[in-house]
């Protein structure tokens, strides 16, 4: 196995979180993983190499509800996944609002494993 070099916590998304493009307001995919610098999507729309998008997924509030985070992002790569008409595409954020940012951590590290 490879370890894992990065410098923020991943977190891998164990339940179907949907990802929205706010600009068509339509479900492009779910997240597959998630830092506090980027995301592993799994797209169910056709997605262009290199592009910037905003897109919008909810995190749990820790109260029962959800929050809904709005990030900038820049798509690194895409891969066709093994589904047909499925991608595996790989974001950097480049814009998160601090009280978004907060809340995203806040569940990755209340998610992950203690070490």
């Amino acid at each position: 196995m490879i370890p894992d070099t990065r410098r923020a916590p991943r977190l891998q998304v164990p339940a179907l979180v949907p990802v929205t493009d706010t600009m068509t307001a339509g479900v492009i995919g779910r997240l597959g993983n998630v830092s506090e610098t980027g995301m592993l999507l799994i797209a169910s729309e056709p997605l262009t190499e290199d592009a910037l998008y905003q897109l919008r997924f909810p995190v749990p509030d820790g109260r029962g509800g959800d929050v809904p985070i709005d990030v900038g992002v820049h798509l690194l790569w895409r891969e066709a996944a093994q589904a047909p008409g499925h991608f595996w595409a790989g974001f950097r954020f480049l814009t998160l609002e601090k009280g978004h940012r907060e809340r995203l951590r806040q569940w990755i590290e209340s998610s992950l494993p203690a070490s």
